[in-house]
């Protein structure tokens, strides 16, 4: 059993803590006199309630209303709104300290005990006291509700506790017009009974006479059921079983004692011993057989209910060394497996067990709760561990699983005992139910997991890993390069190590660290299914990162993450919180998928369910709805089909999603989802969608927005909408400056003629000069008797006649006007009428997302490549390329004749036509087109590493052209040569001389250079991905050199990595030699590869290994000296029935394939990924990785295959 801390807060001296019954609170009365309210998750304080004058002593939350009551020094009860965060009302009556105050689970009361030795029952809807119970001679310390039964349990300094039976009043109570008559005796101030002199005996209501139902009712005594006697000092709480006849006291004399009681009967049970100080609180706890005590010797100690013996003493470190730290009150949440207490430096909330179950998210899903039984998915039991008495006092850890073994690992805590240290139960399991408890194998460990299907490995202290085999027995020790909290499964032959401050990929076999990442107190590491990702779990993070230990991305929360799982099909990740069901990208983003009624822990997610454990270690599924995260990873990953199926079946609505494609740069797909006029015109405008803003901005009709609309018009040039928006402003000098710079005399004409109508003498001014209309500026001059300036301007315009008038008609002497002579050029007329459409100066970023997802189910290339990209299990994401897509859409029609126009002159080149009409790669290559050759390129094979190829593009791009020269002054004349008379397609060099530069390579490996060999085997590969042939024998022919040399590039790999590892790693020497006889080569070569694996397995005395090769090298070799002599080393191998001295990672009946990077076995039922010009085969962990065969492909690439036809 352990003190699992969860929450602390620091303060003056608390002496009170309770519970909310739903929300995650706690409330901590101090003895400052303030009530603090806690949220313990998030470790924050949400309010503080004033009121009290003097220390707060008790504190309880109701069961089903959102309200609590306090009490304290200055003889108050005070009931606070916890949802409106003020006080309600206040209950006066008390003479003394109050000391506790709770509430009754079902009816409307409050009891509530004091310094002034009484017990008082409070209506808590009339606000009025009901009841005064005194017996009690000495102050009542505690008095509570019975849970079940009609009692009340009080205890006093007098050393006695007390049983009050209110049955009489529960009864009275439901009676009509009781609340009327407790308002009457209130008014009257509480008469004592009549024919009773002086105080109110004890076990008597003070209520008066007077009432409907006659003066027995109040006359009725409260009757003490029971007075239990025992304790030798003062006794200060008191604590009831909820479902067994029990009492629990705790006293001042150090000592606590188990009540039992029946009917009006009580007796001891037993007295608990041990703490040193006064016991100031106690309780049952809610769901195990165990007591809880607190003290003022600063310790929490637990005890077994039912032997009565002490289990475990917690004392925490002191804040301050100088300081005391003691235990002033303890609760048990009401509904979860959490305590709280209150000390002398503030409050603390905690549990005493793990409730987190153990399992492994294998297909049949393993899992082990704290009743030791090992369970499947169906919660069907596989194992039960709970008969055996060495797992009894453990809790369950961690679990390993082997399905190669059937066999389950178990790391285990120590409970009840002293001995805190780990251990590992090694459990094999039957294949079919039996009864018979398995054999298990046990050692003391931190932690033990699984590396392989025969191995596994012991973290036996943080420097320290042990290798296993199946039993148990040691096989290698290593030391660790750093200290290590927790070890987690990686790819094969490697094991995480989860320190303090970083998280390391170690590699068993070379003991070698291969990445490093910095991050802090990591939990749990959880693995991709394709063993891509790594996400590593911390208390409030999840870091994604790559398998090399790369950041990938980081999610973060406020409160605990509980658990993670990836999604079977898609890159997702889904956790769990406290409360909440929520997932994560590849990108950082995050959501929430749903609400959780109970905290649950995720082992499974798939499609539209999530298989999670409860805490009581009970398997069940749960409906999500994927939709949000698909949609999101649609618009990542840009597939837009899925976006538009998306939109179009899903509800999916919601500020969030607004914000998202906002903020991922999608405002034209945001447009769909929202209805809000300003909301619509921001977004119009970001997407530049002016169609909507106009409409959008009609509606609002603002001057603000016609400012908004006519800026983003403004950007991308639309005249029209911008000359639409000033005349709604009436902005007329704009709306000229506009006419003026499109051209568009006529509008500036009718512009005139409104500046006239209108008498508006600037506006006719400035059209006039745009216009240059001199008539109407003279005009205007003479109008503002500006007689010299006006015949100046009629003067110098050529208006003779004009000037005249002005001569005649004013005082004006024509020498007095000084006119300047210039050169009249004529004026520069309008060679474009622009104003008849809009200027593209933007380009609008407006996207359909219905054009586009139609173009993609359309497109059949385009469709294969989605199709392609996405898993089996996720098809239904796709529209396939038959639906029918409706007539609405009119599609037919929109494709006219006259829409094509076509460029007569345009010229196309010899190698423009080339690119034209084929799709081969290596035709674009010869043409010179390198871009749509590494699109295709990357396309058909999965090509990424283009570099590799540079030397093979330039061979191809210059055997097919020539230059013949002309006259010395005419440019020499290209010439190209094609692949015969009758094809215009380029010649392809390559096909001729596959068979020749084969016979070099295999030259080669004749003569041991096996380095050049495997070089030539790759330059090889790199040809047949450029080249083309005529016909299908051709083709097929091609295809064949390409499987000669895949094996032959991954067998003498394996060989050159053998060469170069030390003599004494005999394992691995041996397993290489051994993978070396796997790929297929020519009957020669493999000769070699089975006498290298019999050499290594005889040496190392592995005969049957040894055996096994021989044999197979007869079959190839039956007749030679060197066949006799291995017959005979055969005989003796079999003879000697031995084990193998050295067990390797090789089935010599299983079929399997080699791993090209980390060149191991893989077997049928381990996931794996293909390279798709070789077709070889790697782990899943290598997904993305570069093929270590070709050096310039992608394993697991989608690709449509190699193409060497046109």
């Amino acid at each position: 059993m352990r003190m699992l801390t969860k929450f602390e807060s620091r303060s003056s001296r608390a002496k009170a803590v309770a519970f909310h019954p739903t929300r995650p609170w706690v409330l901590v009365a101090l003895y400052s006199s303030t009530i603090q309210l806690w949220d313990y998750r998030m470790g924050a304080i949400i309010d503080r309630f004033e009121g009290h004058k003097g220390p707060v002593r008790g504190l309880d939350v109701h069961p089903t209303q959102n309200m609590f009551v306090s009490c304290g020094d200055d003889q108050l009860l005070r009931v606070w709104s916890l949802s409106e965060r003020r006080l309600l009302f206040t209950l006066e009556g008390h003479q003394d300290y109050v000391r506790t105050a709770f509430f009754h689970k079902e009816l409307p009361w409050i009891v509530s005990a004091s310094d002034d030795q009484t017990v008082r029952i409070w209506d808590w809807q009339s606000r009025k006291e009901i009841a005064t119970l005194t017996g009690h001679n000495h102050w009542v310390s505690c008095a509570i509700f019975h849970p079940t039964e009609d009692l009340i349990i009080s205890t006093s300094l007098d050393t006695t506790v007390r049983a009050w039976d209110i049955s009489v009043l529960r009864r009275r109570y439901a009676a009509p017009g009781f609340l009327a008559d407790v308002d009457n005796i209130a008014r009257l101030g509480g008469a004592s009974v009549p024919g009773m002199p002086g105080s109110v005996p004890p076990g008597m209501s003070n209520f008066g006479p007077t009432s409907i139902f006659g003066d027995d009712m109040f006359n009725t005594e409260l009757t003490t059921k029971f007075i239990l006697e025992g304790h030798d000092r003062g006794v200060t709480w008191v604590a009831c079983h909820e479902t067994q006849p029990f009492i629990l006291t705790a006293s001042d004399d150090k000592t606590l004692k188990l009540w039992r009681f029946s009917g009006s009967v009580a007796w001891e049970v037993d007295t608990l011993r041990g703490h040193r100080d006064e016991v100031t609180a106690c309780a049952f706890h809610p769901f195990a057989d165990v007591v809880v005590s607190c003290s003022t010797d600063e310790t929490i100690r637990t005890w077994d209910l039912n032997t009565r013996s002490l289990i475990k003493t917690f004392q925490r470190e002191r804040v301050k060394a100088e300081s005391a730290d003691r235990y002033w009150a303890l609760r048990f949440h009401p509904k979860i497996n959490l305590a709280a207490a209150a000390l002398d430096t503030g409050a603390e909330v905690f549990k005493f067990e793990r409730e987190r179950p153990a399992y492994v998210a294998s297909p049949e899903l393993l899992f082990i709760g704290r009743d030791s039984v090992l369970k499947n998915a169906k919660n069907e039991t596989v194992v039960d561990l709970s008969k055996n008495d060495d797992f009894k006092s453990l809790e369950p850890l961690d679990l390993s699983f082997n399905s190669a073994e059937n066999t389950a690992l178990l790391t285990l805590t120590a409970g009840n005992t002293k001995d805190e240290r780990n251990s590992y139960a090694l459990i094999p399991l039957a294949k079919t139910r039996s009864s018979t408890a398995p054999t298990v194998t046990r050692s003391s460990c931190l932690q033990a997991l699984f590396i392989s299907r025969n191995r596994f490995c012991v973290l036996v202290n943080p420097t320290e890993l042990e290798i296993r085999d199946m039993e148990n027995k040691l096989t290698k020790s290593l030391t660790l390069p750093v200290e290590t909290k927790k070890i987690a499964p990686a790819m094969q032959g490697h094991v995480l190590l989860l320190a303090s401050n970083s998280v390391v990929l170690f590699d068993i076999q070379q003991r070698l660290v291969v990445a490093k990442l910095q991050v802090k107190n990591v939990k749990y590491a959880h693995w991709s299914p394709s063993g891509a990702h790594v996400a590593l779990v911390q208390k409030h993070d999840i870091t994604i990162a790559s398998k090399k230990l790369e950041k990938v991305a980081q999610v973060f929360e406020t409160i605990r993450i509980k658990s993670v799982c990836w999604d079977a099909v898609l890159p997702v990740l889904v956790y769990s919180t406290f409360s909440h069901l929520k997932y994560a990208l590849m990108n950082g983003d995050n959501g929430i998928l749903r609400t959780l009624d109970e905290t649950l822990y995720i082992v499974g997610s798939h499609s539209r369910n999530v298989t999670a454990l409860t805490r009581g270690s009970q398997a069940l599924k749960l409906d999500i709805d994927p939709t949000e995260y698909r949609f999101k990873l649609a618009l990542v990953s840009s597939n837009f089909a899925e976006v538009s199926k998306l939109i179009q079946n899903s509800s999916l609505v919601g500020q969030s999603i607004i914000s998202y494609l906002q903020k991922r740069g999608y405002p034209e797909i945001a447009l769909e989802f929202v209805q809000d006029p300003q909301t619509r015109l921001d977004l119009a405008v970001e997407s530049g969608n002016l169609k909507v803003a106009s409409e959008v901005a009609a509606q609002l009709q603002g001057p603000a927005y016609d400012e908004i609309l006519a800026t983003a018009a403004l950007e991308q040039g639309n005249h029209d909408i911008l000359e639409d928006v000033f005349l709604r402003q009436r902005d007329f000098d704009k709306l000229a400056f506009i006419y003026l710079v499109t051209g568009n005399r006529s509008r500036l004409q009718k512009l005139e003629q409104l500046a006239m109508q209108r008498d508006d003498a600037s506006l006719r001014f400035q059209t006039s000069l745009f216009l240059k209309s001199a008539e109407t500026r003279v005009q205007l001059l003479k109008d503002a008797r500006l007689a010299p300036l006006a015949y100046a301007l009629a003067k110098s315009n050529g208006l003779t006649d004009e000037a005249e008038q002005l001569l005649e008609e004013s005082e004006v002497n024509a020498d007095d006007v000084h006119i300047t002579t210039f050169d009249k050029t004529p004026t520069a007329a309008i060679a474009h009428e622009t104003w008849k459409e809009n200027w593209p100066v933007k380009t609008p970023t407006t996207v359909n997302i219905l054009d586009l997802a139609s173009l993609s189910i359309n497109d059949s290339t385009a469709t294969a490549e989605i199709t392609e990209s996405i898993p089996a299990d996720a098809e239904d994401l796709v529209l396939s390329g038959d639906e029918d897509l409706g007539d609405e859409w009119d599609l037919e029609e929109q494709l006219e004749e006259d829409d094509l126009e076509i460029d007569e002159s345009a010229v196309s080149s010899v190698t423009d036509e080339w690119v034209r009409i084929s799709s081969l790669p290596a035709d674009h290559i010869a043409a010179g087109s390198f871009e749509t050759a590494f699109q295709l390129l990357s396309r058909q094979i999965g090509v990424c590493k283009f570099d590799v190829l540079k030397e093979r593009f330039m061979d191809v791009y210059q055997a097919n052209k020539m230059a013949v020269s002309g006259h010395e002054s005419l440019p020499s004349v290209p010439v190209y040569v094609t692949r015969g008379p009758d094809n215009v397609l380029p010649y392809i060099p390559g096909f001729d001389q596959l068979q020749d530069r084969l016979n070099e390579a295999f030259a080669q490996v004749k003569s041991n250079q096996l380095e050049l060999a495997v070089d030539s085997f790759r330059s090889i590969l790199q040809t047949t991905a450029t080249i083309a042939v005529e016909n299908e024998q051709d083709d097929a022919q091609v295809h064949k050199v390409i499987e000669t040399c895949k094996n032959y590039i991954i067998a003498f790999s394996i060989e050159l990595k053998r060469r170069s590892l030390p003599s004494d790693d005999v394992k691995r020497n041996i397993e290489l030699a051994a993978y070396f006889t796997k790929p297929r080569l020519r009957n020669a070569h493999a000769i070699l590869a089975l006498r290298t694996a019999i050499v290594q397995a005889s040496n190392a005395k592995n005969y049957s290994l040894a055996s096994h090769f021989a044999s197979e090298y007869l079959k190839l070799d039956s007749s030679s000296a060197t066949a006799e002599k291995m017959r005979k080393n055969k005989s003796r191998w079999d003879s000697a029935k031995t084990m193998d001295a050295v067990d390797i990672n090789f089935d010599t009946v299983a079929e399997f394939d080699i791993d090209p990077i980390s060149l191991s076995p893989i077997y049928g039922n381990q996931p794996s990924v293909v390279e798709p010009l070789t077709g070889a085969k790697y782990h899943a962990s290598n997904n993305g990785e570069v093929c270590a065969i070709t050096g310039f492909t992608q394993v697991g690439a989608s690709a449509s295959g190699l193409r060497l036809r046109a």
